[in-house]
Formats: C-alpha cells, structure tokens, sequence
C-alpha cells in the first residue's frame, strides 16, 4: 500500500458543473451537494485519505442510472458507485472528482425462483435484508464479508469471507448482472440457466471490475438450501503450524467444512479480553459444519481425530443454536477487541492470500515480521482458503507511523507472492494495491487497460482504482 497511489488526478470542472446542473435539475432533493452528503461517501475505513465527490445521487430505479450515466457521458466526468461505503482499499472514493451514485434505494428483490434456487435483486439490497427476505423459502444467500455489505459493493469487491471454503466467493455465486455502460446503455451479462457457453463471460468480467467498467443495477445470485442441522467448535493449538497442517488435512480429506478460521495468539488474548471469554490463549481454529443429523457429528468427529493428530486439545463443538451463537462470539468481535487493544491508534485491515500448503509459512514469518519491527498486529485468517488478515494498529497522524505501516505491508505483499499467492483474496485492489497488483500480474495488467480502454474510453468509471488508466 502507498498513499502515492491516492492521488488525486485531473479535474473537469466545466464539465463538473454542467453535470450538478443537469442532475440538480433532473432528481431535486435526490441529488445532494451538501458538505455532510459528500462527506458520507467518501472512504473513511482505513488511513487513506478521502476524497469527496462533488454531488450524491439516491437512485431509485434502473432509469436513475442511465440518466445520470448519460449526463457524466456526455460531459466525461466520473461516476462512482455507492453501495454502503464498507470497502476497504478506497474504493469510494472520488479521485478526480464526479458524482457518487447511492444505492441505499435500490434496495428490492426483483424475483425468487425457489425451483432454481437463485433470486435477482437491486445493488442496494444488503446481505442480511435478503437473507431475512429468504428466510420463509427455505434457502440463504451464503457469502458472508463480515460487514453488511451491499448485494451490489459485493459482487464489483468480488467478496467473500468466513463461507468462502464451502461456497465459494461472488465470482461462484453470481449468475447475470445487468450493467449500465458508458454509452448509458444497459446490458445483461447472461441469462438464469447453471452453465452457458454463449461467448464472452461478461459477469465474471462485472464481478470484481470495482465500477470501473460500468454500474451494476441488478444481481442475479445463486442461492443455497438452509442446513437441517449446523454444528460449531473450537480447537486451540500449540503453534500456528500445528493448526494449518489441521487445516491442510481437513481440506485434502475432503470434509465439507463451512467456516474454519485461525486466530493468533494475539488475537485470542484481545478476544477474552474484549468479550471476557475463557479461551485458552493460543492458535485457535473455529469451525462451522452444515449438513444433516447423520452428517454433522460425523464430520465433527472426522476433525476431532485431526486435531488431536496434529497436536491440538480438545474439539468442543456444539448443534445448539444459542451455545454456536456464544462459541462464535469471538471470531465475530475480533475486530473491536483488535482494536481494542490499543484505543488511540488507528487500525489498518489488510489481506493476502496463498495457497494453503503455505500459509503456515507466510502467517509463522508475518508473526516474526512483526514482533522484530515492533508493531503490534492481531492476525484473522480464513484458513481453508490460505487467505489470512492483519489488522494493524498505528499512529496516522505520524509521518514516521505511516511510513511503518506502509513498509509492513510491502513486506507481508512481497511475502505472499513470492509463495505463489495474491495480494488480495478479497479485500480487492482499489487504490492500496495497485503497486502490488502490477507486481502480481505483470504484463497482464496492461491487458485489463486495453479493457477498461475499449469499455469505458473516456475513463469516466470510479478513475484511479485499480490502475491508473491514461
């Protein structure tokens, strides 16, 4: 990460105020130019710094978006859209200025088919309002980021989190979109149908664009049956290798885990602290089984034999609803009782993923990066993935602090690629990785320039993310 790569680029300030104008006069009190507007819609969840948009349109429909897309066409200023701003690498802000679309209004269910199981709904929609929207069909929306992201923010993130392992992430779960392009046209990626070889994959193409392709104004998601029966557990470890070769065993067994996470050390001691828990403090993996009567105690069984096998003390697992809620209860507060741990520091999340057979390595030699420079750094890891986060805590407001921070996470990034892995597993790229995903992909980065560039000539989609275009 480097703030060099947040930096503001070139302003059209005719074409700007053309724009305020024409949406002014088009949405009224649906467009909003207000300091405070501005302000909610710019990125505010790591230390980069924000940078504002000039105006906030509420969209309420499809028609919304064409007509604003239409406008910033016409007058080539950016438009970027706005979920509910939980994205981690900048991806909100306003580089070069322009308008932010919000999409708290596009917040509808278009359709369910519970036959298919897959439903489409507007961006705006969050993962938990549709999983409450689903709960009388039998069937749930899997991907869970931790935060209660927005449908749409999830699928241009490419997101996933702690279901990922069984899951998959948004690239597996996302059937069709419908985009509005810079012709402020609207397309759709794919028909419902399970597989299609019909030309290009377009929604793989939309899937982690991060809106700089075009602005999403529908989902079409795949949808899962709800478990009969799910079962949760802990196993502490006596070090970080001895839980990811646990990991390492479970995956190649082949047992249908839902969730395994690793926490370190440091973050279990944050975590009884923070939620004044008893667990013991060392590597701990929580785990989540989703199956049948018959399936679940097998497989809780299965892992039990593992851990013991690799060191680990005893697998406590529980059916009932209210003990998993209470086991779990660490793994979810772990980013308040991180941060926690030192209150007037701020907090930098940041993720890399490897392979799996090597994350004993990358998250063993993170550890030692850390305790030899100092720093202080809780690490969270969805191991069955080989995808592990940092939290960093520092001093912002110190030049020096800063420049700590920055180096950590040069160092953790060229750690995981030279073991094979990315520099994202699903934080995405924004403006904090671009450094890192040129180094990642080589001359591949200049292939998704000649994209951008056929897509979206005038750069008028979320500029400055990803790589800078032009």
């Amino acid at each position: 990460m480097a703030l060099k790569d947040a930096k503001a680029g070139t302003r059209n300030e005719a074409g700007i105020a053309a724009v305020l104008g024409i949406l002014k006069q088009s949405f009224g009190e649906r467009f909003q130019t207000g300091q405070s507007f501005r302000e909610q819609h710019a990125h505010t969840t790591t230390y980069i710094p924000p940078q504002l948009p000039d105006g906030v349109l509420f969209a309420e429909s499809a028609e919304d978006v064409k007509a604003a897309v239409n406008a910033c066409a016409t007058h080539k200023v950016p438009v970027i859209g706005f979920g509910v701003g939980t994205s981690l690498e900048g991806q909100v802000n306003a580089a070069n200025g322009g308008i932010s679309i919000d999409f708290s209004r596009m917040n509808r269910v278009i359709e369910v088919n519970p036959e298919d199981l897959d439903c489409t709904v507007e961006p705006g929609v969050t993962r938990e309002a549709l999983n409450i929207y689903l709960r009388d069909t039998g069937l749930f929306f899997p991907i869970d980021p931790g935060a209660n992201a927005s449908i749409g923010g999830m699928a241009s993130t490419r997101a996933s989190g702690t279901n990922a392992v069984r899951y998959g992430t948004m690239k597996d779960n996302v059937l069709a979109v419908t985009a509005v392009t810079a012709n402020g046209e609207e397309i759709r990626t794919a028909r419902r149908a399970r597989k299609s070889s019909a030309g290009y994959d377009l929604t793989r193409l939309f899937v982690g664009a991060e809106g700089t392709l075009g602005i999403l104004t529908s989902v079409t998601l795949r949808l899962q049956a709800i478990p009969q029966k799910i079962a949760g557990g802990a196993c502490a470890f006596p070090s970080i290798k001895a839980a990811c070769d646990a990991v390492i065993m479970t995956i190649q067994m082949g047992i249908p885990v839902a969730r395994i996470e690793l926490l370190d050390t440091v973050q279990m001691r944050a975590c009884n602290a923070y939620s004044k828990l008893s667990y013991a403090e060392s590597p701990t993996l929580f785990l989540e089984f989703h199956g049948t009567d018959e399936t679940v105690p097998l497989q809780s069984a299965a892992f039990a034999e593992i851990a013991a096998e690799c060191g680990g003390g005893e697998f406590l697992w529980t059916a009932n609803a209210e003990e998993r809620t209470k086991l779990w209860k660490a793994r979810h507060d772990a980013y308040w009782a991180a941060r926690a741990l030192a209150p007037g520091l701020a907090a930098l999340s940041t993720d890399v993923c490897v392979p799996i057979s090597r994350l004993a390595d990358c998250v063993s030699e993170t550890q030692a990066d850390i305790e030899e420079h100092g720093l202080l750094g809780p690490i969270v890891g969805h191991a069955g993935d080989g995808n592990f986060h940092v939290l960093l805590l520092f001093d912002d407001k110190s030049t020096e602090g800063v420049a700590v921070a920055e180096a950590f996470v040069q160092r953790l990034n060229r750690r995981a690629l030279e073991m094979d892995g990315t520099c994202t597993g699903e934080h995405g790229v924004g403006q904090g990785k671009m450094a890192f995903l040129e180094q990642e992909l080589g001359g591949a980065v200049d292939l998704m320039r000649q994209v951008k560039q056929a897509l979206d000539p005038d750069g008028i989609f979320n500029p400055g993310k990803i790589f800078h275009h032009g």
